[in-house]
């Protein structure tokens, strides 16, 4: 029997190669790719070009100038941003103003995610950055500097050493969120370094919302009405934050374009390119959704909820492809630390959904502990595609129409 193969990324900040997913070929298999999967990488021309020319900000050097110590804050290894290959254009400008490298610290804005790794940091930042400056992780539950309350009633409390430099610039990825509708912007600063309680009022805003009947303001793609927006553009204005760069992301994981400048001017601008480049057409009545999870391969949640959506016209099975040699992120609030325990906003609910038939984890890392934030029960786990394929076959014997994502957590359905 013949078989049809879909080959989707896997191993995002390791091998980064890619998994093929063979079906028989009596299957219907449609591939739900989004608007700019084959958008080209940017180039160190147009990285240097829109350094140049900032959206409402004067450039780095003139900020710099005068300036005695410096921040340079960097998402994640949750997030895709390729920071090691911005920052050198960063340290040009910073160089071209005269200031001294022993002026210059980088912090990673975890949020409440578990701690770096030397690793981690090598990874995102490149050895070389390693070798000449420090690096620290952010700890929300010290060492943070209180600076007021926003309109939203979030008070913000911040990473200490950041606020202790006169320049703070920042840098990160436009890419949708499940709950602020697009990260990006000052979201490197709130929740990004901030504390955990401002973290906690920071999450709640998006419960608030969904309680008082207003889902549709926050989610993926919203962002026009998002407190959550509203709350972080107000945080990067109160900490000062100088300069923000974010870019956008292919379908290979890879920077398409790059914007910078005024941390909430540049957010607007990368967020109208972002709106049809992320945007995934809905494909209508599918028995089987495969959603790989590859730019934020240790947040395999955010895949979830995609492929719920995609099978709520039928109903059917999900595959959930997680493939993060590190394992999932610790999640301080939100995630689970005992069979009774959990972050503060950690939810035991059931996700018991009436359109899933099934659920098919694809991990060659079984955590058996994420089960509990993907909360879904009697979910089948196996560490290889064959082993999920035996399972859909036995189930659809003459075939399915499916539908393979191959970044949920990067993707949205319009």
């Amino acid at each position: 029997m013949g078989t049809k193969v879909i080959s989707v990324p896997r191993q995002i900040w390791y091998e980064e190669g890619e998994l093929e997913l063979a079906f028989p070929e009596s299957w219907e298999v449609i591939p739900c790719l989004m608007a700019g999967h084959d958008a080209p990488p940017i180039t160190p021309e147009q990285i240097k070009a829109v350094l140049n020319r900032p959206v409402g900000s004067p450039a780095i050097r003139e900020l710099a100038r005068g300036k005695s110590e410096v921040a340079i804050i960097f998402d994640d290894i949750s997030r895709p941003t390729r920071v090691a290959d911005l920052v050198p254009y960063v340290l040009e400008e910073l160089v071209a103003a005269g200031i001294p490298e022993a002026a210059i610290r980088f912090i990673c804005a975890s949020g409440s995610h578990g701690a770096h790794s030397f690793q981690d940091f090598q990874k995102k930042l490149g050895g070389e950055i390693l070798d000449r400056f420090p690096v620290y992780n952010h700890n929300p539950y010290e060492n943070c500097t209180y600076v007021g309350e926003t309109s939203s009633g979030t008070r913000l409390s911040v990473n200490a050493e950041v606020m202790s430099c006169d320049l703070k610039i920042a840098i990160g990825s436009v890419i949708p969120h499940p709950q602020s509708g697009y990260g990006g912007g000052g979201k490197i600063v709130l929740p990004g370094i901030a504390s955990i309680d401002s973290i906690e009022a920071f999450h709640l805003l998006d419960i608030k919302a969904r309680q008082a009947g207003q889902a549709n303001i926050v989610g993926p793609g919203n962002y026009s009405q998002n407190p959550l927006v509203k709350d972080f553009n107000e945080a990067a204005r109160m900490v000062g934050l100088d300069f923000k760069i974010d870019t956008i992301i292919n379908g290979r994981g890879q920077p398409c374009a790059i914007f910078a400048g005024e941390p909430q001017a540049e957010y607007c601008e990368a967020v109208k390119f972002a709106v049809p480049h992320y945007a995934t057409r809905t494909i209508p009545g599918v028995e089987v959704v495969v959603v790989n999870n590859y730019s934020k391969g240790n947040e395999a949640i955010v895949g979830f909820g995609m492929g719920m959506r995609m099978l709520m016209e039928k109903g059917g099975d999900l595959v959930l492809s997680m493939d993060f040699p590190a394992g999932q992120v610790v999640h301080y609030l939100m995630g689970s630390f005992g069979k009774s325990t959990g972050g503060r906003l950690f939810s035991t609910i059931n996700r018991r959904i009436p359109w899933l038939k099934r659920l098919i984890v694809l991990s060659p890392q079984p955590e058996k502990s994420f089960a509990d934030w993907l909360a879904v029960p009697d979910a089948v786990w196996v560490k290889t595609w064959a082993e999920a394929m035996d399972i859909l076959a036995r189930d659809f014997p003459h075939g399915a129409r499916a539908a393979v994502i191959p970044d949920g957590t990067i993707q949205y359905l319009v």
